[in-house]
């Protein structure tokens, strides 16, 4: 009964309802005669019903459903790039009556008619409309309300334009002030450095530059899911919060509540931590009951559900604690990771190549007023540079070969090469630009000292399968390995690093309850983006850098 009077869709009943419903299901006096029952006799009918629909019958006796209004229809909106995309460049919708919505670029006032630049986002291009002193709203032209920054609604008809950078126009009838922008807007027409649109994360997204990031920043997010799930990869969210340190490297950020809340922490004293009879941090008071950080990796987590579903792939952010002021490092980026069970070295690297190969034919193929734009802005022959990735074999080498190969370069690096030492980018750069002429190149077989606890062993024991994907401009785009699936040698590893074998003891029940070969890789999106994209500051591919001395916006 209780169930039958909670409905799936809920109910608005009205005051005293609900008391009425039940004042009439004891019916069992009814039957008697009872002269005390509280049923109508126009009740009597449906109680005579079977039960499930007698019940139906009293609620729907006793209760009156307010009327409502549906929820609307969502609909694409019609945006600039619907508008002008297409090989017509738009002559096609001349005649159509359209309303545009955007932010103003430019605003020419002539003694005729006033030319307003909007622009949506949609697309790099933007919509010149034509405003007449008779169009509805010309007051607010004339008034000053629209300027550059100023969010507006034009409506109007697509006519032919006779001017040499667009093929079509609006002829405006209607203009409306959204929202204003006074003369403070910090991004006119002239030019601006990237390093001052850095203060100004919050409004960079209206440059052309920023604005063709984002998007496609967003066309290699989409081409990435799309990638894996069309290869059969399941996506796995994994923790931002851990307690273990994948890299074995220690630079992360700790997170805690032993400190004040944010509220009380500027000006707090340091006395407040609680701490054991030692003088050390008591962790067992913090919320976790141990140190947690922000995860560097979501591969250990990946690996857990890989030896479950077979293949996955991680897409979030991560973190690094790195005191690093380059144009190549990040305090927070996000990293694609996927993980293969019953997968070897080769199989790992051929994956990493088709990844590759498919995200940068799909933005070429997609993202093409963007990309013709990074190429006459931002590097020039960039395309071309996409298009040999899209196209060429990948070179394979080892890391004795690369070593032997830069021994005998005729070039003077800054840091010198020995074998066992780690590449650095003007060596990777070398390889790849140089020595290969703009070709891809896969190193393997790296040093096991120099590279991370659960990579598998070779034979020689003195190199591990790993592997690094080395590109034109950026070096190291993808890293991965094929995972130690060994527990003896894992183990033995962890003991070499002095790493507590405590804090891995679920990564390494993985090796004592059916253990396969694995393997995988990771990417750090920003820097796919810079790739992609020519800009030559990984704090300018992600929407609001974050870097030592800097976490505004």
């Amino acid at each position: 009964m209780a169930a039958f009077i909670s409905p799936a869709s809920s109910l608005r009943l009205k005051p005293f309802s609900t008391l009425r419903i039940f004042s009439l299901l004891p019916i069992k006096p009814f039957f008697h005669n009872s002269p005390q029952t509280l049923i109508s006799p126009t009740l009597i009918s449906p109680l005579l019903s079977p039960p499930r629909r007698r019940l139906s019958s009293l609620i729907s006796a006793t209760v009156k459903l307010p009327e409502t209004e549906k929820v609307g229809e969502f609909k694409k909106r019609l945006r600039i790039s619907d508008i002008k995309g297409g090989s017509d460049e738009g002559l096609g919708r001349v005649g159509e009556r359209l309303v545009v919505r955007g932010w103003v670029r430019t605003i020419r006032v002539q003694s005729s008619v006033t030319f307003i630049e909007v622009n949506d986002g949609s697309c790099l291009s933007n919509m010149q409309c034509v405003v007449s002193s008779e169009a509805q709203g010309y007051d607010q032209v004339e008034a000053g309300c629209i300027a550059t920054g100023a969010s507006i609604l034009v409506e109007g008809v697509i006519v032919g334009s006779p001017g040499s950078k667009q093929k079509i126009e609006l002829k405006v009838d209607r203009v409306e002030t959204v929202g204003k922008s006074d003369s403070s807007f910090p991004i006119q027409k002239k030019s601006v450095s990237r390093e001052f649109l850095r203060t100004k994360a919050h409004l960079r997204p209206r440059t052309n530059t920023f604005g063709a990031v984002a998007r496609v920043r967003n066309a290699l997010a989409y081409a990435t899911h799309k990638f894996f799930q069309e290869n059969g990869f399941v996506w796995i969210a994994s923790p931002i919060i851990t307690a273990s340190d994948c890299e074995g490297a220690g630079e992360q950020f700790c997170v805690t509540t032993l400190i004040p809340t944010s509220s009380e922490a500027v000006g707090s004293s340091a006395a407040t931590i609680p701490k054991t009879k030692d003088g050390l941090i008591d962790w067992s008071q913090d919320f976790f009951g141990k140190p947690a950080f922000l995860t560097v990796s979501g591969q250990l987590n990946a690996e857990t559900y890989a030896t479950a579903l077979s293949d996955v792939y991680t897409f979030g952010p991560t973190f690094r604690a790195e005191n690093s002021h380059t144009s190549r490092h990040l305090a927070e980026f996000w990293m694609i990771e996927p993980e293969l069970a019953f997968a070897d070295l080769n199989v790992d690297m051929a994956c990493a190549t088709a990844y590759l190969q498919y995200v940068v034919r799909y933005i070429l193929e997609n993202c093409k007023e963007d990309m013709d734009f990074f190429n006459t802005w931002i590097e020039k022959g960039i395309i071309n540079r996409l298009n040999d990735v899209a196209e060429k074999d990948f070179v394979h080498l080892t890391y004795t070969e690369a070593v032997d190969l830069l021994l005998k370069a005729n070039t003077k690096f800054e840091f010198p090469v020995k074998w066992g030492c780690d590449l650095q980018s003007e060596h990777e750069r070398y390889i790849t630009e140089k020595a290969f002429g703009g070709c891809p190149v896969i190193i393997r077989d790296y040093p096991k000292d120099i590279k991370a606890f659960y990579m598998r062993e070779n034979n020689d024991g003195k190199t591990v399968a790993a592997m690094d994907m080395l590109v034109p401009r950026v070096g190291e785009l993808i890293g991965g390995s094929q995972r130690e699936e060994r527990l003896d040698f894992l183990e033995n590893r962890l003991d070499e690093l002095n790493l507590n074998k405590e804090s891995y003891w679920w990564y390494l029940d993985l090796r004592r309850y059916g253990s396969v070969p694995h393997a995988g890789f990771g990417l750090g999106f920003e820097r796919l983006v810079q790739f992609a994209t020519g800009v030559d500051n990984i704090r300018d591919a992600i929407p609001f850098p974050r870097s030592p001395g800097s976490a505004e916006f």
